[in-house]
């Protein structure tokens, strides 16, 4: 894989350690500024509404400048967000540095998903697109226990300014190791939103919403399930996160390589038995070998949807405007994070109602299939919309070179 993947590779990881590592570091910021804990929590929610609002607008608004720097501008705005959080005297200028990180989160990942595939032959481009994903992923597995820990040691404090030097680094090495792409311009900015005219456009981002947002709502209240049901201490929950990760990040890679070989079958098999492994964790979470292997299973399923899911809407966002638009790549990021808050209320829904605390996994499971079941009708109505020869999701890609 070309070097230049590794350095987008090494933003999303900054990226994804400036998303997750909050989530360790709450009771402290709370303690700092005098917030309740649910107060300090917005800065999670909120950083999650500024991706979906920063995938759609930032990357239209960028839809005309070259990528390359595109993405260098993406990380400058980063690293003053982060830099923001970590001097901000207020809570308040605490929320605006991680706005102003969040907007770029999504306009990186779709653009950089576009550059990734542009990168490498066709057949290789959900592997391309799985390499830049690794950094979000590794962020979790190694990223997220780590800035935790300086964070305690340290100060929440000190962990922003890490990721702000991580920040630096990234744009350094995507200055250097990015090469400047052709870019073809769609023209003015809202010639980019043409393909919202595309139903498979569209399908694809409710795909995204339901197959991702189900594994979603399966894990956001893991922490309760795993100590409520399965019997383990408070003290063990963050290795078995460690678990869950180690998944994602073999599902993202290995995602990526089925999804180039039959993008459809890939997606197909993998949301399928994303829905069979939360049912069966659902079945035996009283089980602690069988949770281990659940959450190992959950996390590698679960993430091995990314790759086809972004390649999917690329190849159809592409066919609509004749210009490889990267606005369906940044639309399909904020899917991303609609289905994270779409999963996370309809699990909380079945918790308040008193369902008990398999009851996210069971609500995940069902969330998952309708996903299949749009997946399932987007590929059976797909047929003519696209007038590219080739471009056919059943037919398997040559072997990789």
């Amino acid at each position: 894989m070309p070097a230049a993947l590794y350095a987008l590779a090494l933003g999303g990881f900054g990226i994804g350690l400036t998303e997750f590592v909050i989530m360790g570091l709450l009771p402290q910021v709370a303690a700092d500024f005098g917030v309740t804990e649910t107060v300090a929590g917005y800065l999670i929610s909120g950083y999650a509404l500024s991706v979906a609002v920063g995938g759609i607008a930032l990357t239209a608004a960028l839809s005309r400048v070259p990528r390359r720097r595109a993405l260098l501008l993406l990380m400058v705005l980063f690293i003053a967000g982060n830099l923001l959080s970590a001097v901000a005297p207020t809570y308040g200028m605490t929320m605006a540095g991680r706005v102003v990180a969040a907007l770029c989160h999504g306009a990186f990942f779709g653009i950089g998903a576009v550059v990734a595939a542009d990168l490498v032959p066709a057949n290789r481009r959900a592997a391309a697109i799985s390499v830049m994903f690794a950094g979000l992923t590794i962020a979790n597995v190694a990223g997220v226990p780590l800035g935790t820990f300086l964070g305690q040691a340290a100060g929440w404090r000190a962990t922003f300014w890490a990721i702000t030097v991580i920040g630096v680094i990234g744009l350094v090495g995507i200055a250097v190791l990015v090469p400047r792409i052709e870019h073809r311009s769609a023209g003015s900015v809202l010639s980019e939103f043409r393909i919202f005219r595309e139903r498979q456009v569209w399908l694809s981002m409710a795909v995204t919403v339901l197959a991702f947002g189900g594994m979603f709502g399966g894990f956001t209240y893991i922490a309760f399930t795993l100590t409520d049901v399965s019997g383990f201490s408070g003290a063990a929950v963050p290795w078995l996160l460690v678990v869950f990760g180690a998944g994602l990040f073999a599902g993202n890679v290995l995602g990526g390589r089925a999804a180039d070989r039959n993008l459809v079958k890939a997606l197909t098999a993998i949301i399928a038995v994303l829905a069979v492994v939360l049912v069966v964790f659902a079945l035996t979470a009283q089980s602690k070998v069988a949770t281990v292997v659940s959450l190992l299973l959950m996390g590698g399923f679960g993430f091995a949807t990314v790759p086809g899911l972004q390649a999917r809407i690329m190849r159809y966002a592409d066919g609509s405007t004749g210009t490889g638009s990267t606005l369906g790549s940044g639309a399909n990021i904020a899917a991303f994070n609609v289905g994270n808050a779409f999963g996370a209320w309809a699990a909380g829904l079945a918790l308040a109602a008193g369902a008990g605390y398999t009851a996210p996994l069971w609500v995940g499971a069902a969330i998952t299939v309708a996903g299949l079941g749009v997946l399932l009708v987007a590929v059976r109505t797909r047929g003519g919309e696209l007038a590219r020869p080739r471009d056919v999701e059943h037919e398997p890609a040559p072997a990789a070179v």
